[in-house]
């Protein structure tokens, strides 16, 4: 019985995985094009998210400033999620509403990205954080699922929106970690080119 469960937790999120390699390609390329523009443009990317996103959040910010599969040139990037001093002290000093969003301001600037993550598309931090970047005129690449919630009705026709169709957080979670591997790759692609198959990849620390 167990054996089984385990085997359908494998096929369950291949089968989505499958369904959003045609579904959402299109909404991750765009997201590796406004990534891409603003790191070559002198631009950097600011990720963010609650609990398990956090840490995905945490995951690209290092596979951009470290590497992801290839040795290149350190990118741009920092985790708003990551800095347990600066998190307790806005929530303290204001509100756990405005967590990411007074980083944004802080640190965001025309033509950066702030790549915002919520299963739910619901979470009012990561709201905040978006009306923020728009506020500083970055682009969002939103990452959701369902149906996207509140998030999606807040996105500009110059934001990227990826929604995973599916309401159980951990196979929305799986495929959020997919498409950041994917946007780092393609990132990866631009810069350097295809990878040369005869050349062994590198073992990330990570």
């Amino acid at each position: 019985m167990l054996l089984q469960r385990i085997q359908q937790q494998f096929i369950d999120s291949a089968d989505l995985k499958y369904q959003c390699a045609q579904a959402l390609a299109p909404q991750v390329e765009a997201a590796i094009g406004a990534v891409l523009a603003s790191v070559t443009g002198g631009g950097k990317v600011l990720s963010c998210g609650n609990g398990a996103s956090a840490a995905a959040a945490q995951h690209f910010a290092a596979s951009f400033m470290g590497r992801y599969d290839r040795e290149r040139p350190e990118l741009a990037a920092f985790s708003l999620s990551s800095d347990a001093a600066v998190l307790t002290g806005i929530a303290t000093d204001f509100d756990a509403r405005s967590v990411f969003a007074r980083q944004v301001r802080a640190l965001g600037q025309g033509g950066d990205v702030l790549l915002a993550l919520s299963t739910s598309g619901n979470s009012a931090n990561v709201l905040a954080a978006v009306e923020a970047a728009h506020e500083r005129e970055m682009t969002v690449v939103a990452l959701t699922g369902a149906r996207g919630g509140q998030l999606a009705q807040q996105l500009r026709d110059t934001d990227v929106h990826l929604c995973v169709p599916h309401d159980l957080p951990a196979r929305i979670l799986e495929v959020h970690h997919l498409v950041l591997h994917c946007i780092c790759d393609g990132v990866d692609a631009q810069l350097l080119g295809l990878p040369d198959a005869s050349v062994p990849h590198l073992e990330s620390s990570s």
